[in-house]
């Protein structure tokens, strides 16, 4: 199976982020991705860069709604899986949302951003409500496929459950700016997941410089023996290609020895 991640730079238009993102998917497509990712908020600026103003909510937008609406279409006209990243409105809250569309245009369902951080440039407390629909895994025409956005990455207690939930590829839409964390941390902490739950980690990175950050790209695929098997370069517009075969999942550590081996009516007691 062929992944594509869609690193793109969003300009203060989105429409034309929208028009461009469609048009990476179609490229995609053409070139034989059968699951086709894109980044955190990949169509807006990255709006947590200040503190939420009073109308803040008035950027979000319903899901379904336009957007997933014209992703769906064009899914469905060429067959693929995709993973989105929005700013979704529901009712008087709002979400940093992950709509995945299967193959034949039907959106399975939408994962929300649990974790919620807060610190400069990243003022996301002010927009988003903690998630609410857990840690799902999705049953897709390429396979199961979970999605950890951003924040979640970082806390083990997620990226276990998608496993326990039967992930095959996790999905991380990331806003992830140049210095943020030491060099290779990203590429670690995936690591060091898909070889501790048995899946492949797909992180895909916003690009470019915008109000108080400069977002790095290098968005990368890790295999669920750990190693990075694709990564798009630094600063640039990019879709990464990585092909994978899922009959690895099955032979991994993580599903022949570690989760077999778990003992979770301990941990309770623990965290």
């Amino acid at each position: 199976m062929r992944i594509a991640l869609v690193q793109q730079r969003a300009t203060a238009s989105k429409a034309a982020n929208v028009a461009a993102g469609l048009d990476a998917l179609a490229a995609a497509a053409n070139n034989g991705a059968q699951l086709i990712c894109f980044a955190e908020l990949a169509f807006e600026p990255f709006y947590p860069q200040r503190p939420a103003g009073p109308d803040f909510a008035n950027l979000a937008e319903p899901i379904p709604g336009q957007v997933t609406e014209a992703f769906q279409a064009k899914a469905a006209e060429l067959g693929v899986v995709v993973v989105l990243n929005l700013f979704e409105r529901d009712g008087d809250r709002t979400f940093d949302s992950s709509p995945v569309i299967d193959a034949d245009g039907t959106l399975l369902g939408c994962t929300r951003m649990i974790h919620i951080t807060e610190y400069p440039c990243f003022h996301e407390q002010g927009y988003y409500t903690p998630g609410d629909t857990g840690a799902p895994v999705y049953d897709t025409a390429i396979g199961r496929l979970g999605v950890a956005i951003c924040y979640d990455r970082h806390f083990p207690e997620y990226m276990r459950a998608l496993a326990v939930g039967g992930a095959e590829v996790v999905v991380v839409p990331q806003a992830g700016a140049v210095g943020e964390w030491p060099d290779g941390l990203y590429e670690a902490e995936m690591q060091v997941a898909a070889f501790q739950n048995g899946y492949f980690t797909a992180l895909c990175n916003r690009v470019g410089q915008e109000e108080c950050l400069t977002f790095g790209g290098e968005s990368f695929v890790c295999a669920p023996s750990g190693m990075v098997v694709a990564k798009a370069p630094a600063g640039e517009d990019a879709i990464l290609y990585a092909d994978i075969d899922l009959q690895t999942v099955e032979r991994s550590h993580a599903r022949k020895l570690f989760l077999k081996h778990r003992r979770p009516e301990l941990y309770a007691t623990w965290i």
